[in-house]
């Protein structure tokens, strides 16, 4: 009788996402295994336990899916697997807490190559602002963006202590140069967008983050992605299905384009598809997270 392929899915959180049970459901997996309040010192023996009950030829068929809404304990998880893998029994694992990986790879991809077309520029060298920044959207975002070069700030919407503790944090874990802001009122926003090249908005769905009037301050702005779909836009003058559209309430001097939510979220359905498929049928076991997500975005956009 042939193997069924089973995801285990650990999520430190009181449930597991549907979004990500219906994704890996449509990738192809014939049985998933939720699992609730997982805690990292418990993480060694259900990764043992899943290798163990299985010959190592149904490695393949067998693989962990690591969720919850904390990007470093999500990583924490994943690295974690890896000291518990005893070849030839090894599986494949796939950490993307509140699918923070896939989208902000995703909206990187899309604003990457929008400044690309219409501005002939690299992500290196241009200053990017992360609003959202200390959540787990914006953190993946901020660290893909300062991996590839640009002066990338995240910003948080209260605390300037807690956007730059995000920061180091991160900068510490990953190798990336990201430094804290704070956007508390649109004179901090203003101050912020003034010289950006990029604005990037991960912030909670249905909050106004960037009015008209702050965006007009913006004289440097190229390209602006907004992840929320839900109204208002995190950025005004963003439409959902915006790709590279002119941003008409930016200043006239920069020709502005924006990505809204639905064209970024396109993109970030197929990359998770397509990760989750790469589980089933890689030949060795592979272990995706932020990085392995934004190399396969760039191939979708």
């Amino acid at each position: 009788m042939a193997k069924r392929s089973i995801l285990h899915m650990f999520d430190p959180m009181p449930n597991n996402s549907p979004f990500d049970i219906n994704m890996a459901l449509d990738a192809g997996f014939d049985v998933l295994m939720p699992y609730s309040n997982v805690k990292l010192e418990s993480i060694h023996n259900l990764t043992q336990d899943a290798i163990f009950s299985r010959s190592p030829s149904a490695g393949k068929k067998t693989a962990i899916f690591i969720g919850g809404r904390d990007m470093g304990m999500a990583i924490d998880m994943l690295q974690a697997t890896k000291p518990a893998m005893v070849p030839p029994f090894e599986i494949s694992v796939f950490a993307d807490p509140s699918g923070a990986c896939t989208t902000a790879a995703a909206l990187v991809a899309c604003v990457e190559k929008a400044l690309k077309e219409h501005h002939g520029k690299e992500l290196k060298g241009c200053k990017a602002v992360v609003f959202g920044g200390t959540g787990p959207v914006g953190i993946a975002t901020g660290v893909i963006a300062s991996l590839q070069g640009a002066e990338t700030i995240l910003v948080d919407h209260l605390s300037i202590d807690s956007a730059k503790d995000a920061a180091k944090q991160y900068n510490r874990r990953f190798g990336a140069n990201m430094t804290g802001g704070v956007a508390r009122n649109d004179e901090e926003k203003t101050a912020l967008v003034a010289d950006a090249d990029l604005v990037f908005c991960t912030a909670k769905a249905g909050i106004r983050v960037i009015n008209a009037a702050v965006l007009a301050q913006a004289k440097q702005l190229k390209v602006a992605g907004d992840v929320n779909a839900v109204l208002p836009s995190g950025i005004e003058g963003i439409e959902l299905n915006d790709l590279s559209t002119p941003l008409t309430l930016a200043s006239q001097s920069t020709n502005a384009v924006g990505v809204g939510a639905l064209a970024i979220g396109n993109v970030k359905y197929q990359l998770q598809h397509e990760l989750l498929k790469m589980m089933l049928e890689a030949e060795k076991p592979v272990f995706l997270d932020f990085r392995e997500a934004f190399s396969k975005a760039r191939t979708l956009v």
